[in-house]
């Protein structure tokens, strides 16, 4: 009786181990790869999955997503016989589980090792320079050259990426103090350009001012002058109108004289010649008004001859030349 229970117990645990085995459930974006006897027979997509126990195994599972692998620094020798140190990223995604179970025995360090070798020619070919200034190309390369390699591999290379281009540390240096020497040189060149700009905008206000100043004057000494013109003229048409005569004109010359010698800079005043005719002009006028006395006029018999009869003159407004 024990011994049925056993085996009942012993069927009952094979039948569920059977089972849990002939059952297989797949998770999404994964692929299993199955072998009968040693031979590949299928491969298992997302989802569940009925294969024959103790017959059929599972091989592989294999992940169809996306992968990033980073990869340690690699010392590769420049063209210019320099030794740097290149870390990469690889971006890769599985297409085809069976290839990449069976083409190689493992993807990830064949694609380590192209990876390297591929960093090593190209980098080969380039100066230093052109390594730090040339990250799309070296990339663009590399993923070029994986891509190709490793699709018989069922692998699709997505994309390569230089982490860090590490130079050794007295190029850093060097590389640093020709920075720096350029970033004066720039910063002097823009700051003889702006002094040379304030300058030229400098003088350019300077000339414009001048300009116009000068043009300021000229329309004033113009304005000036046409004043000087209209009050000679006022003057002129107003001692024609008024009929003034001789004596009138010599009085106002006279008057004007004074006008003449004023200023901190007239030191010597010369009177002109024609003083003399003005004052023949003025005598003769006042002779005709002087008083009754001893040396009044008298006829041949002594008597005093009266006076001449004034006749009533006009009278001028006294005229100022200004």
């Amino acid at each position: 009786m024990n011994a049925v229970i056993i085996v009942l117990i012993i069927l009952v645990v094979l039948a569920f181990v059977a089972l849990i085995k002939t059952i297989q459930v797949i998770p999404q974006a994964s692929a299993a790869i199955v072998e009968r006897f040693g031979r590949y027979t299928r491969t298992l997509n997302a989802g569940l999955n009925i294969v024959v126990p103790f017959i059929d195994t599972i091989r592989n599972r294999i992940d169809l997503r996306e992968q990033v692998v980073p990869f340690p620094p690699q010392p590769v020798i420049t063209q210019d016989n320099l030794v740097v140190n290149i870390d990469t990223v690889i971006y890769y995604q599985v297409t085809d589980a069976r290839a990449a179970t069976y083409e190689v025995a493992s993807y990830i360090q064949a694609i380590e090792q192209l990876t390297v070798t591929t960093l090593r020619n190209i980098i080969g070919s380039m100066d230093l320079e052109s390594t730090l200034t040339s990250r799309e190309t070296i990339n663009a390369g590399l993923r070029g050259v994986l891509d190709e390699a490793t699709g018989k591999w069922g692998i699709r290379v997505n994309r390569v990426e230089l982490k860090a281009i590490e130079p050794p540390t007295s190029i850093q240096d060097s590389m640093e103090k020709q920075m720096r020497a350029d970033r004066d040189k720039r910063a002097a060149i823009l700051t003889a350009e702006g002094a040379r700009q304030a300058q030229i905008l400098t003088a350019e206000g300077q000339k414009q001012a001048e300009v116009l100043r000068a043009e300021g004057e000229a329309q004033a000494a113009v304005l000036r002058a046409d004043g000087e013109a209209a009050a000679i003229r006022t003057v002129f048409e107003a001692i024609h109108e008024g009929d003034a005569d001789q004596k009138l004109l010599a009085y106002q010359y006279l008057q004007t004289l004074p006008e003449i010698a004023k200023g901190d800079s007239n030191k010597l005043w010369i009177i002109p010649s024609e003083v003399g005719d003005a004052l023949k002009g003025l005598s003769g006028a006042f002779t005709g008004l002087a008083p009754k006395g001893s040396d009044a006029p008298s006829d041949s018999n002594g008597s005093a001859v009266p006076p001449p009869r004034m006749e009533k003159r006009r009278e001028y407004p006294s005229i100022d030349p200004e």
